[in-house]
C-alpha cells in the first residue's frame, strides 16, 4: 500500500506520516503538483488559518493537482485544516475560496461556545457508516483542535457528526473524497481504524 502525503508547508506531516507508516504503508511526502496529480491516494493535513493555506495551495498549483488527481481518480484525504479546505468557502476571517470538492462552508461556532474545540469527543455514525467509517463503532472518540465548522454541507456527504455547540459534519465523504474534522494520527485505535478504512478501500 502507498500514499501520498501533500507537503503544504502548513502542517505537522512528521505524525500523519508515522501513522500510515504504523499501518504497513508507504509514504510519499511531496509538494510537487506533477507527482500529486499523479498519485492515487493523497492525504491533505493542514493546521492554522484556512487563508494563508489555500494561498500557498494556490502558489505551488497544489490546488489544481488535487483537482486533477480526484478527477482521475485518487482517493483524497482531508485532516483538520485540509478537511476545511475540501469545501467551497471559509468565513474565518473573512471569505476564502476553498478546494470546492464538497458541498459547504467553514463558518465559526456559535457566539458563546468555547473555542477552540479541544479534546476527546463522541463520532455518531450517520446512514450505514460506511467509507471512513466502515471500522469504526457508534460513538467512538476522537481527537479534535478547531475554531471553525462546517455548514450548509450536503447531507449525503456526512459519515459522522459531533455534537459540541450543536451538531456538525466531522467525517464526510463524498465519492473518492473523504475528509475528518480532528486528528485521526492522534485519535489512537479510531483514528488507525479510520486511516486504515482509507488504505485498504479498493
Amino acid at each position: 500500500m502507498s500514499v501520498t502525503v501533500v507537503d503544504t508547508g502548513v502542517a505537522n506531516v512528521a505524525s500523519v506520516r508515522r501513522a500510515f507508516e504504523r499501518l504497513g504503508a508507504e509514504v510519499e511526502l511531496t509538494a510537487d503538483p506533477e507527482r500529486v496529480a499523479g498519485a492515487k491516494r493523497l492525504v491533505l493535513p493542514g493546521v492554522g488559518a484556512f487563508a494563508p493555506a489555500r494561498q500557498r495551495l494556490k502558489e505551488t498549483g497544489l490546488d489544481e493537482a488535487l483537482t486533477r488527481a480526484v478527477a482521475g481518480g485518487a482517493r483524497l484525504l482531508g485532516l483538520c485544516l485540509g478537511f476545511q479546505l475540501l469545501f467551497e468557502e471559509s468565513h474565518e476571517f473573512g471569505v476564502t475560496r476553498g478546494l470546492a470538492l464538497l458541498q459547504g462552508r467553514i463558518a465559526p461556532f456559535p457566539e458563546g461556545v468555547r473555542t477552540p474545540h479541544v479534546g476527546w469527543s463522541p463520532l455518531a455514525r450517520v446512514g450505514n457508516g460506511g467509507g471512513p467509517m466502515s471500522l469504526v463503532a457508534d460513538r467512538s472518540y476522537v481527537y479534535f483542535v478547531h475554531s471553525f465548522r462546517p455548514e450548509e454541507e450536503d447531507p449525503r456527504d456526512v459519515a459522522a457528526r459531533c455534537d459540541y455547540g450543536g451538531g456538525f459534519a466531522a467525517v464526510v465523504r463524498r465519492g473518492n473524497v473523504w475528509g475528518c474534522q480532528f486528528h485521526p494520527e492522534k485519535s489512537s485505535d479510531v483514528g488507525r481504524a479510520i486511516l486504515r478504512a482509507f488504505l485498504e478501500e479498493a
